[in-house]
């Protein structure tokens, strides 16, 4: 019998494969009293039984609010959790069968458009999507397409495109280069050089170059890349050369925090350069996972042939897409966010997100074995590394490991390649992290350091690993 456990993707330690033991205290009579964890069960057993299974199994995860590692949105209020659960079964593809919820995701991205300042936002283009990767791969896939027909047009080969990003691009980047056969061409990060500045750009711009992505947020340190000063290095380029390279803007998290409390930093439509920009609705967009939007400046941007006429469930509709069938709970949540908070509301609470960051950078980074890498002055996301100290029994591996036993989620890693002997550790702030539980967190920092400047002796480093998330 094929056993799917085999594939060295599921890396299952064999030991595991046991059974799930049922308490006898919410058993019913007659039913089994274990389940296998990775057979299906023989025969059925009651709601309230395989309901007690999966919730106790699920909450030995953390608590979604310590944890300081991720981007994505971990609360909504009661008045979303309530639409949740309404709109749980809405496709969204099925445009015919939900027209309203079609029509709200359309004027989610047209809000969008707007936001980002797009020349004409009643005749652009947009989507919803599975979070920012797909987004992503779709505004790569719109730059692949065109580059491809003005090739075309020109009697030129199509075989060799390249996309030109910072070696500290988010992972879907290396994913959508992978899948769709595009040459990555990463500029390095460096000490000078934090981020894709333009620097050095024509060293890896040619004929070839589909787009460059600039990203708004970089999720190594929450640092912006300028937009604008790329954009002024691709005009350079241009003038000398001819070649008209378009800009994607990978804003999955600055996309959402930028408009509302840096509104005159130019970094999206406002750049004719700028073809699409994605942002993800479930980061600083407030939503439960999974959510993306992309906005191209005009439908002209999106070439016709990407766009697939369906037929489905007696409807004709428009799609361009990864997925086929996906929620369309998260677009009413989204569209909830932005009745519910307005340009006031986002204000006010991505003000308060990045205060608290800039707070905790402040402590931080005045305590002694501590060093900013960045202040979270972009979007409330900073990173810190250790000041050399001869003699220090402990490293950033160590203190992450201290702060898991406390319950805070706070991760060690390398930075990307050229820069891997820096390693740092980063706090993403979201909406829910109060100055309160800032001051808990530091608390609790205070403590594990005193704790490990205490020791006699080094702290086991076998099992240390990057703690690197997304």
């Amino acid at each position: 019998m094929n056993d799917p456990t085999r594939h060295p993707a599921y890396s299952i330690d064999r030991s595991q494969l046991g059974a799930v033991e049922i308490n006898p205290v919410f058993a019913r009579p007659a039913e089994a009293t274990e389940f296998s964890k990775f057979r299906l069960p023989a025969s059925e057993s009651l709601p309230e039984t395989a309901y007690q299974v999966v919730h106790d199994e699920a909450m030995l995860d953390g608590n979604a609010r310590l944890n300081l590692a991720t981007f994505v949105g971990t609360w909504m209020d009661d008045y979303a959790n309530r639409l949740y659960a309404e709109s749980a079964d809405k496709n969204m593809i099925d445009k015919d069968e939900y027209p309203k919820t079609a029509e709200i995701e359309t004027r989610c991205w047209m809000m969008l458009a707007d936001l980002w300042h797009a020349p004409d936002p009643d005749n652009t283009i947009g989507t919803s999507t599975i979070g920012s990767s797909e987004a992503c791969m779709l505004g790569g896939l719109a730059l692949k397409r065109r580059w491809q027909h003005a090739r075309k047009a020109a009697g030129k080969p199509t075989d060799h495109p390249n996309m030109v990003m910072s070696s500290a691009v988010q992972v879907c980047w290396e994913k959508f280069c992978n899948y769709w056969d595009i040459e990555p061409r990463y500029v390095p990060i460096s000490e000078d050089h934090k981020v894709l500045d333009g620097a050095n750009l024509a060293d890896y711009v040619d004929e070839n170059t589909i787009g460059v992505v600039a990203i708004m947020g970089v999720t190594y340190t929450g640092m912006y890349e300028p937009v604008k000063q790329i954009a002024a290095a691709l005009d350079e380029i241009q003038e000398r050369t001819g070649l008209d390279v378009k800009i994607h803007v990978d804003a999955a998290s600055g996309g959402m925090i930028a408009p509302f409390i840096q509104p005159d930093l130019e970094w999206d439509f406002r750049i004719e350069r700028v073809a699409s920009i994605n942002t993800s609705g479930h980061k600083y967009g407030l939503v439960y996972p999974g959510l993306g939007w992309v906005v191209w400046r005009s439908v002209d941007d999106l070439p016709e042939d990407l766009i697939f006429k369906v037929s489905y469930l007696g409807g004709d509709m428009p799609t361009f897409a990864l997925n086929f069938s996906r929620p369309g709970a998260q677009v009413l949540l989204q569209y909830y966010m932005f009745l519910r908070l307005g340009m006031d509301g986002f204000r006010r609470v991505q003000a308060n997100s990045h205060d608290v960051a800039k707070f905790l950078s402040s402590q931080i980074g005045a305590m002694d074995d501590f060093e900013l890498w960045n202040d979270g002055s972009d979007i409330p996301v900073f990173a810190w590394r250790l000041k050399d100290r001869p003699n220090r029994k402990w490293d950033l591996y160590d203190l992450s490991e201290r702060l898991r036993t406390r319950g805070w989620l706070v991760p060690a890693y390398p930075m990307p390649a050229d820069l891997t002997d820096v390693t740092v550790q980063r706090i993403v702030v979201r909406n829910g992290l109060s100055h309160d539980l800032a001051d808990a967190f530091l608390e609790s920092m205070r403590a594990e350091v005193a704790y490990l400047d205490a020791l006699p002796a080094p702290m086991p480093s076998q099992h240390k690993q990057s703690g690197f998330h997304h």
